[in-house]
């Protein structure tokens, strides 16, 4: 191995057969969500497998692993409570005062999106109000998925700033 090389991890399978049930737990215990938990896992061992999560070797295998979890479950958190504040298609509540307060909510969050800019407006109205995934916005914009979530989280950013509290 070159001097300067970053370790290699172990073959995928045995990471997986090893540090899985350690991920889930990670997971479970931040998103307090089983089945957003799981998600997570199975797109952090995709990346994994894809090459998309480098290994620099600083520390040992399992300690980067329960980092990388644990940022990915916080970003998970962060992402739904965003999505939550900025819901575009709301469920309807049965108490006529929170369906009134959900109404007006959304009426400000419409009213908004129009001064974002045009492409920011096009990416929060394929993604929110469509439910198109982030590789079918990215071949529909024919832009790269990793464009599309920046330029996403941009607009929700901008989107939230705008919106009165």
């Amino acid at each position: 191995m070159h001097p300067n090389a970053a370790p290699a991890l172990p073959p995928f399978e045995e990471l997986y057969a090893r540090h899985r049930a350690r991920a889930l737990a990670i997971a479970r215990r931040i998103l307090r969500d089983p089945a957003e938990a799981e998600d997570l896992v199975q797109e952090v061992f995709s990346r994994l497998w894809n090459g998309e999560l480098p290994f620099d070797g600083r520390a040992s295998c399992g300690t980067w692993l329960h980092r990388v979890m644990v940022n990915r479950s916080i970003n998970g958190l962060r992402a739904r409570r965003r999505r939550a504040r900025l819901e575009l298609s709301p469920t309807l509540p049965a108490d006529p005062e929170a369906l009134a307060a959900a109404r007006e909510r959304f009426a400000q969050v419409m009213a908004t999106l129009g001064h974002l800019s045009s492409h920011h407006r096009e990416l929060l109205t394929l993604r929110e109000l469509q439910g198109l995934s982030y590789p079918e916005i990215a071949l529909r914009l024919g832009i790269p998925e990793g464009t599309v979530k920046s330029a996403l989280s941009r607009a929700r950013d901008r989107l939230e700033q705008l919106l009165p509290p």
